[in-house]
């Protein structure tokens, strides 16, 4: 058993297989996500797991060099604040949410999460650790 990092064997995997520009995206409850892209899905109730802890958790393993949100989500400047203070760097993109749905087959995988805040929703771009 592992003793640290992600537990989910499917994140880890995803995460592991990872090169530089790659992306993997992490969303609230209700993103409608591709058929054709693989699907993660964490969802339990509502609120479990949440999406900030799920983006923490993949942000300890994944070397990001920039991230895609939604520009709606920045509405709820609140959350929107929570987000940005567990981003590790400070290269943030928004895009139309229509625009962050369309970007969803190119990435490797999307994690599913129980949140309910709309417009939580995340895409990470692999960077290189050298």
């Amino acid at each position: 058993m592992k003793k640290q990092g992600i537990m989910n064997s499917e994140i880890a995997a995803v995460v592991a297989q990872m090169g530089h520009g790659d992306t993997i995206c992490i969303g609230d409850a209700g993103l409608p996500i591709p058929h054709e892209t693989k699907r993660i899905d964490l969802a339990v109730a509502a609120g479990i797991p949440s999406f900030l802890s799920v983006v923490a958790n993949v942000l300890e393993e994944l070397c990001v060099e920039e991230v895609i949100v939604a520009q709606e989500l920045t509405e709820n400047q609140e959350y929107y604040e929570k987000l940005q203070s567990v981003l590790p760097i400070k290269k943030i993109t928004l895009v139309d949410h229509e625009e962050l749905k369309r970007l969803l087959p190119e990435t490797k995988a999307v994690i599913r999460t129980g949140e309910f805040t709309p417009y939580a929703n995340i895409i990470l771009k692999s960077g290189v650790i050298f």
